[in-house]
């Protein structure tokens, strides 16, 4: 990914974006043809090393390509938006403030019980604060190893990392502020957190 040097993240603000915004395309290449799948990502970090983990569709074919793999590729995508060049103090052109991670690791296929703590942690996750979340315990041993059949688990240890925060951090104080006022004034919620995102980075302007 192309990261102008004003813009690039270091490790821990990567890390922070891909927990915050977990659902990612992971990319394989069966032959020469790219291929790609929508999913839900874990990340852990055990040791100084980065790992995340996911399950696809017993069906997806994109099962054979994430054994033993070194070359896969995790997109995260956080909030972005449009920004007016309409807001600047002087004549531009508008642009487009966004945070994206790309993540590359090598992958291997989990099963047993390092797929059932996958799976238990999501749950855990997503369903510990819902009245009558549906966690790991709650479920039926039998029912949860009839639905274990129909996917295929992988855990990718994270080996680069490239993040990228372009959020106008080339504009002048003036600028900078007046597009947060812009972005807040829309009903927008991807809009909302860019705006945030840059009040927590000059927090010295409101």
């Amino acid at each position: 990914m192309y990261i102008p040097k004003l813009y690039r993240l270091d490790h821990d603000e990567a890390v922070k974006i891909m927990k915050s915004y977990p659902f990612a395309i992971v990319v394989t290449v069966d032959g020469h043809t790219p291929i790609a799948t929508h999913i839900p990502i874990e990340i852990r970090e055990e040791d100084g090393k980065t790992y995340a983990l996911g399950h696809i569709a017993y069906g997806n074919m994109q099962k054979n390509t994430l054994e033993n793999n070194p070359n896969v590729l995790l997109i995260f995508q956080g909030p972005h938006t449009y920004i007016s060049s309409s807001w600047y103090e002087a004549e531009n052109v508008p642009t487009w403030d966004y945070l994206a991670v790309h993540a590359y690791g090598k992958s291997r296929i989990i099963s047993g019980d390092e797929l059932e703590s996958h799976l238990a942690t999501l749950l855990q996750h997503y369903e510990s604060n819902r009245e009558n979340g549906r966690l790991w315990e709650t479920l039926t041993p039998g029912f949860l190893q009839n639905q274990i059949k129909g996917i295929v688990a992988f855990e990718i240890e994270i080996t680069s990392i490239q993040a990228s925060g372009k959020m106008s951090q080339n504009r002048n104080d003036r600028d900078y502020k007046a597009i947060v006022t812009e972005l807040e004034k829309l009903n927008e919620e991807d809009a909302r957190r860019v705006a945030e995102w840059m009040r927590n980075h000059r927090p010295h302007l409101f």
